[in-house]
């Protein structure tokens, strides 16, 4: 079966330096699209408080823009990829980041609660969307050598978020308000809207997606692996994530400044991971989610043994960044050589299992620190880090690199 658009793949990449540098610059829309959804979907985390004061509601009551963009895209990335059919994928990106636009634009102006959820659910549907259609469009557009560097500047998005987008707008809403930080937002995905108008060809896919085409992955066995390994590892991220900054300060001992300090290298950490990840990928895509794997579980297992003081922070720090900025890239390189026949589908299953994962991984590492303390919850979150590693090194080896080549060339 020949790979989605491959024809317009191969024009590309045997254009000149011009339609070289259009191309990427497509790549880097969808990438700064990514940056500015992941930017959207965490400002309500630095800015809960002056929301809720500024549309009368409570903080647990503020806490469901957050909370319910997740749920929604759990559900979103599998539907929308049903519902696009044989829609161009153009059509769809330039969709996507216009529903982004209209997501931070109605946060921006909300007159009340009721309309802040509306534009919150928008924006799960945008989440949904960009990780199953994002690093897909964004391979398809580049030659078959340059496609896990093509993933790894989309993936980055996230990272770079992590490291400035989150924190930008929490001191735009400090300095101008809430509002003014979603309108700023709402700009650069503009901007972005703009950019792939202008820039991103046409497309298509190969042909439609029917609903029972999502069970494909389901059926092939590396796809089965990297599944349940999603389940165990993005558990074990986020049982143990959320607990970062007090992990830092209770059993690190480490004062404000040194955990804004450590905090600011795990993103920037974690940006450099995504693209040492995607090198990973391009050469062994099962030995890059293992080291992933092993890392983060490393890093969780000796949070808990190597004491306390600014040192062993960083130690920690540093390597559960770079675990964090392989994992994404990783996992969707899995995926897709998983199943080359059917990327967007094992992608919206992907979004679907990260979602799942992440909400069950919440819960279970807020049980663990209620219950018996952070060190514990540290442990529990490696434990299930290293049954995603036992997982993805003892149940078969994924497609080699020369698979996915020859899936995305056709044949």
């Amino acid at each position: 079966m020949n790979a989605p658009c491959s024809p317009c793949v191969e024009a590309l990449a045997d254009a000149g330096h011009p339609t070289s540098r259009a191309t990427w610059l497509g790549v880097g829309s969808i990438a700064v699209g990514t940056f500015a959804m992941v930017t959207t979907e965490f400002l309500p985390i630095g800015l809960l408080t002056d929301i809720g004061a500024g549309l009368q509601v409570s903080d647990g009551t503020a806490g469901l823009m957050v909370t319910m963009p997740g749920v929604l895209a759990a559900f979103a990335g599998p539907a929308l990829i049903v519902a696009s059919g044989r829609l161009d994928r153009r059509t769809v990106m330039v969709t996507l980041t216009a529903m982004l636009v209209a997501s931070n634009l109605l946060a921006a102006f909300a007159p009340n609660f009721g309309t802040m959820l509306v534009a919150r659910l928008l924006l799960g549907l945008c989440i949904g969307g960009f990780w199953t259609f994002a690093p897909t469009a964004a391979t398809q557009l580049v030659a078959p050598a340059s496609r896990a560097r093509a993933m790894s500047l989309v993936l980055a998005g996230v990272s770079a978020a992590t490291v400035l987008g989150v924190p930008a707008g929490a001191l735009v809403g400090t300095l101008a308000g809430w509002r003014a930080a979603f309108g700023l937002t709402g700009a650069l995905a503009v901007i972005v809207l703009a950019i792939q108008v202008w820039l991103l060809p046409a497309m298509p896919p190969a042909r439609a997606i029917r609903p029972r085409d999502l069970l494909t992955p389901l059926t092939r066995r590396m796809a089965q692996v990297g599944l349940l390994a999603v389940l165990f590892l993005v558990a074990g991220h986020f049982a143990a994530y959320t607990y970062l900054k007090p992990l830092l300060q209770q059993v690190f001992g480490l004062g404000s400044g040194a955990v804004t300090a450590l905090l600011l290298a795990y993103g920037a950490v974690g940006f450099a991971g995504t693209f040492i990840g995607g090198s990973l990928v391009a050469r062994s895509v099962r030995a890059a989610t293992l080291l992933a794997a092993v890392l983060l579980a490393s890093a969780l297992l000796l949070s808990t043994l190597v004491g306390s003081g600014f040192i062993a922070g960083a130690v920690v720090v540093v390597a559960w960044g770079l675990a964090f900025g392989m994992i994404p890239v990783a996992l969707t390189g899995w995926m897709m050589e998983a199943v080359p026949d059917a990327p967007e589908a094992g992608q919206a299953l992907l979004v679907s299992g990260f979602q799942v994962a992440i909400a069950t991984g919440a819960l279970l590492g807020g049980l663990a620190v209620d219950g018996w303390g952070i060190s514990t919850a540290m442990l529990l979150s490696g434990a299930l880090v290293l049954v995603a590693a036992v997982i993805v090194g003892g149940l078969g080896r994924a497609p080699g690199r020369a698979a996915l080549a020859a899936s995305t060339e056709g044949g």
